[in-house]
């Protein structure tokens, strides 16, 4: 079984979508899109720099531009189930049916400015801590005022908080923990701090009429399959707010019997998280178009399976 997936903030970098842009049809459908939401997504993707694209408002809608693109990419698939990290999980509902592509687009651009005016009320952020055991370093977190925001699996845990948090946690890691790696990312998504932005990001989802998922849809806020596009966009509006819990969905991508997965543009994340967490499991990361054969074949290969 195939496994889709779509990677979060901060997988972005300067001129990434350059060569997707190549492809025959994608440089119209981006033009569109960017007309859509009101702004220029082939400029980001292409000529901005590395703050300029850090920006909330700006790296949310473009990696679900960037992964929606990359999908198609890839031809008619039929996927046994599809997922996404934080932003990339309205990529996935695109994948999913629940939200054509100009809904998904129009949706994280309201989310991505409403969680930019959240990240502005106070100097927030977000760590990567490699290594350590959850029952050790959850603790330690919260007695710094932390919150575990991403419980990503194969011994990843992601902390946000205030700037002043994070400082304190550079000086105090937990036991067992290697490293603490500061992210890319403008604030401290899915904790308290992202509350203003539930109810905006609420009245935006109110707008939309979104189909029941056609494959399986895997969510964040506990690793389990959701059956209606209701319950999508309730679960993505709650989700700013809440922890990522993504080592919850390579759970359930076992239990569903995952053989394959592959990560959209601009992969890379996931599949260093599934080459830990799902041995086993063949992984392909989708970085450039040079990168469709093989993903391609790996389709193929899981099809004739």
């Amino acid at each position: 079984m195939l496994v889709l997936v779509a990677p979060g903030q901060g997988a972005q970098t300067p001129g990434f979508l350059t060569p997707w842009l190549e492809l025959p049809g994608a440089a119209d459908r981006v033009a569109a899109w960017s007309d859509a939401i009101g702004l220029d997504l082939a400029h980001y993707g292409t000529q901005a720099d590395a703050d300029a694209i850090r920006d909330t408002a700006v790296a949310q809608p473009l990696l679900v531009a960037a992964g929606i693109l990359s999908a198609a990419a890839l031809g008619d698939i039929q996927p046994g189930a599809v997922a996404g990290h934080s932003v990339g999980e309205i990529t996935a509902a695109s994948f999913a049916g629940v939200l054509d592509d100009t809904a998904a687009l129009t949706l994280v651009r309201k989310r991505g400015l409403a969680m930019a005016d959240a990240a502005a009320i106070t100097e927030t952020g977000m760590s990567a801590l490699l290594g350590g055991d959850p029952e050790v370093t959850v603790p330690h977190l919260e007695k710094l005022g932390l919150t575990p925001a991403n419980v990503n699996g194969a011994g990843q845990i992601v902390a946000a908080g205030t700037l002043e948090q994070l400082a304190a946690l550079n000086e105090d890691k937990p036991e067992g923990v290697r490293k603490v790696v500061p992210l890319k990312v403008a604030g401290a998504f899915h904790t308290h701090h992202m509350a203003p932005a539930v109810d905006a990001l609420a009245k935006a989802a109110a707008d939309l009429t979104p189909a029941d998922p056609k494959v399986a849809y895997v969510s964040n806020k506990d690793g389990q399959t959701v059956a209606t596009g209701a319950e999508v966009l309730e679960r993505l509006v709650g989700q700013v707010a809440n922890p990522v819990r993504w080592d919850r969905c390579m759970e359930t991508f076992q239990e569903l019997g995952a053989t394959a997965l592959i990560e959209v543009c601009p992969g890379g994340t996931l599949v260093g998280l599934a080459k830990r967490a799902l041995p086993g499991v063949k992984i392909l990361a989708l970085k450039t178009p040079d990168d469709l054969d093989a993903a391609r074949a790996l389709i193929a290969e899981h099809v004739q399976a």
